[in-house]
């Protein structure tokens, strides 16, 4: 099996491009997707401050470096979820990475610094772990980038991810979430803009580009994800792959391409509806929002402050 751009002997077969590279054409390969679906989707400007998400796996962490490595501005933040020795371990390589690349980690932990974890919240709320993980992640992403002066946060979320996404939202007809499925949301008051670099790299390429260049991460799935619908929708899509190669690109992409812009409707909200929460400042449409409620009833806190990064590593 020779490279398809250097004729090198290959080491990674990849049947979505009927094409096989050898290491270095491999690196060049994912940085060259990311540096595309940065470019189509108009990501990242130039001199923008990006903040990586980092959980500690392959995707955030290949996104991270490969951000570097493409010349962007880009720092991480760690969010601590309390979800037992799995939190703690995934904590651990995000620093180590950290500390060997020479990068600034910032980091927020739920039970230290807000009082509450992940399992407890979903308890209280009678949420699934995976909503009330969500909400919250999405919830201090966003502040912490528009208190601390970073204009966009990054995701890790892959061609997989979004696959599986897709075929969730289509299998309901959800046009709201349909909408909102794109590899850019811009940026709006109190939101700041939030892409998917990772949209035309697959989970096997992060997994291989990760093992390539010796960058360790958790190999654990989440112990709460268990049972997870998009779990059981990403199985589905991989059978499909194996017999169709190139088929979850080709749902995704369609979509994207052709089918997305007849939900935009869907995703138009009155900014001037929104409030700013009382406790917090996001907007919001009620009084308190979903973030500081959840917070107040997981652990009886009668208000909160925005968080304050800690414990950067660089």
């Amino acid at each position: 099996m020779r490279c398809r751009r250097c004729k090198a002997d290959a080491i990674i077969d990849l049947r979505r491009h009927n094409a096989a590279f050898c290491r270095d054409c491999f690196v060049h390969h994912c940085h060259e997707q990311v540096r595309r679906a940065i470019h189509d989707y108009e990501m990242i400007e130039p001199g923008a401050r990006v903040l990586v998400a980092v959980s500690g796996g392959k995707d955030s962490l290949a996104l991270w470096h490969i951000l570097r490595e493409l010349g962007y501005e880009a720092d991480g933040l760690y969010l601590g979820l309390g979800i037992g020795t799995y939190s703690d371990e995934s904590g651990d390589f995000a620093r180590a990475f950290a500390q060997r690349f020479d990068l600034t980690l910032h980091e927020i932990d739920l039970p230290a610094d807000l009082g509450f974890d992940i399992p407890e919240g979903a308890r209280t709320v009678r949420r699934s772990p995976c909503g009330v993980c969500g909400l919250s992640k999405r919830h201090l992403f966003n502040q912490a980038a528009s208190t601390h002066g970073y204009d966009i946060v990054a995701t890790g979320h892959n061609l997989d991810d979004e696959a599986a996404v897709l075929f969730g939202n289509t299998l309901r007809w959800d046009d709201e979430y349909l909408a909102r499925q794109f590899p850019v949301l811009p940026a709006t008051d109190g939101f700041v803009r939030k892409v998917k670099p990772l949209v035309r790299v697959g989970e096997r390429e992060m997994a291989a580009y990760c093992v390539v260049l010796g960058i360790d991460y958790i190999l654990e799935e989440c112990p709460m994800a268990v049972g997870n619908r998009h779990l059981a929708y990403k199985e589905l899509l991989n059978s499909l792959e194996e017999r169709s190669p190139g088929a979850k690109a080709a749902f995704l992409f369609n979509f994207l391409d052709r089918a997305h812009e007849r939900f935009a409707d869907a995703a138009v909200v009155d900014k001037d509806d929104l409030l700013r929460c009382t406790i917090c400042g996001s907007p919001t449409p009620g009084e308190v929002c979903a973030f500081c409620r959840l917070q107040a009833r997981a652990c009886a806190a009668p208000d909160s402050v925005p968080v304050t990064l800690r414990g950067a590593a660089s």
